[in-house]
């Protein structure tokens, strides 16, 4: 009992310290100008690419998710492709200036971010949190999952040590080193934090929301992807599909969770489908792994996340062939009572049949009313007509002809690249952009009079 005390005020003293210390350095570092920021973001980015591998080495050992070689991927997209894109623009001082309107807008940061980082992508998710943090002026203290405490920590470590020896400010960049869902909270509820920056599941979405804090959360994703009567490549539809959703073993909420497919499409699609490596599952190989994937209660079951193809069969009790990618099921009906239809963070698809483009429609509908309004779906399609209704549907993200992955988080598309992507009111986020450091400033507008003031007595024509 007196450990267990100990060790909770320890933790509670740490969330202060780190807290204080955060706060400090962003005072430290009030009128860096962009050009020092950015030589900060430099040398982070530079770092945590440097450091990729053994990072993406630490995240599979300790949590058990994932591919090593996939994480790696996702290290670099962050400090490669996304700090790229952070350094081409700016995020403090002068952003625009409407000459006409004789209106400057002036970004100015926010202080201290809490940064709430998820068992399924830890590494990736840190360097991408602690990039736009610094990018846009701002602190950041970072609560990892209790799961993958380690690896994030080192990877909070590559870069807070880079900015510290580019000039920064020491605790700028910091983190939970024994971290605990109450720690966090505590972390969330600080004085010194202004915002908090949440990815991760429903509860500590939830946490982080109740924290009294400005918040940007992401919800769940449960994308569906419709495959069209005009679809151009069948081929190149189903590689997109097994790759994405296959992508470091399904542990990426953008990716593919089902498959609507139209009927006249069918033939050759599910042809390509089977070919290039989706398993299909008869009743009773359905019936097991949703056992294994789901609890009683209808939580996802922490042992079944980020497993290979083969690894869930296995632990569902049967076996696949060695070049199995995903394993696929066709089912006829969406909710709660039909498991497989709902979000899995691991390589399974449901695919489904649509007699037309209207039928398609409605079902990706349903699909995405089963925890994933507001997140993202892809069309596989050729003709505009066919394209446009899919518009309508509550998505943050809707992407054509390309891996809902890749294009969602903003590589194979023109959105912004990021690793926390909104999901909007739609899933009671206040964010439905893809995150970037532009979202993690207040913006100042100095405004000029342009017609007299009096003149708002006078009566207006429409």
């Amino acid at each position: 009992m007196q450990a267990a005390l100990d060790a909770d005020l320890a933790g509670l003293a740490q969330v202060r310290a780190k807290a204080r210390a955060a706060r400090r350095a962003f005072a430290a570092l009030e009128g860096a100008d962009q050009e020092t920021l950015d030589r900060f973001v430099r040398a982070m980015a530079l770092a945590g690419t440097k450091a990729a591998e053994e990072l993406a080495r630490l995240a599979v050992d300790e949590t058990g998710y994932g591919v090593y070689e996939h994480k790696v991927y996702k290290n670099r997209y962050n400090t490669g492709f996304v700090a790229k894109w952070m350094l081409e623009r700016r995020a403090v001082g002068v952003l625009w200036v409407d000459d006409d309107a004789r209106v400057t807008a002036v970004g100015s940061p926010m202080g201290v971010i809490a940064g709430i980082i998820p068992v399924t992508n830890p590494t990736s998710t840190a360097l991408f949190k602690s990039l736009a943090a610094v990018k846009s002026g701002n602190a950041i203290v970072h609560a990892p999952h209790p799961r993958a405490a380690r690896c994030t920590l080192r990877a909070v470590e590559v870069m807070a040590e880079a900015a510290v020896a580019a000039g920064a400010p020491e605790g700028l960049i910091s983190c939970l080193e024994e971290p605990t869902l109450p720690l966090t909270q505590e972390l969330m509820r600080r004085e010194e934090i202004a915002l908090v920056l949440a990815t991760g599941g429903p509860g500590m979405v939830r946490a982080a929301y109740s924290s009294g804090k400005p918040t940007i959360a992401v919800g769940a994703g449960n994308v569906p992807a419709y495959v069209g009567a005009s679809v151009a490549d069948p081929g190149e539809a189903a590689e997109m599909i097994l790759t994405s959703k296959s992508f470091d073993n399904g542990t990426a909420c953008v990716a593919e969770q089902s498959v609507v497919v139209h009927d006249r499409a069918a033939p050759a699609f599910l042809a390509e489908f089977g070919a290039r490596g989706a398993f299909w599952m008869d009743a009773g190989q359905q019936a097991a792994l949703a056992a294994v994937i789901f609890d009683e209660r209808g939580g996802l079951r922490p042992g079944s996340v980020g497993q290979g193809a083969a690894r869930l069969a296995e632990l569902a009790g049967f076996a696949v062939p060695p070049a199995t990618r995903v394993l696929a099921c066709e089912l006829d009906q969406v909710g709660v009572r039909t498991p497989l239809s709902r979000e899995i963070l691991g390589p399974v698809l449901s695919v489904y049949r649509a007699p037309d483009a209207a039928a398609g429609l409605r079902r990706c509908r349903e699909i995405l009313a089963l925890d994933g309004e507001g997140h993202t779906v892809a069309v596989h399609a050729s003709d505009p007509e066919e394209i446009a209704p899919f518009g309508t549907l509550p998505a943050g993200r809707i992407v054509i002809n390309t891996p809902a992955l890749f294009g969602g988080m903003g590589y194979s598309t023109d959105v912004d690249p990021s690793f926390q992507l909104g999901t909007g009111t739609w899933s009671g986020s206040i964010c439905s952009d893809n995150v970037t450091p532009l979202h993690l400033i207040n913006i100042k507008r100095i405004a000029h009079e342009v017609r007299p003031w009096r003149t708002v007595y006078d009566p207006v024509e429409l």
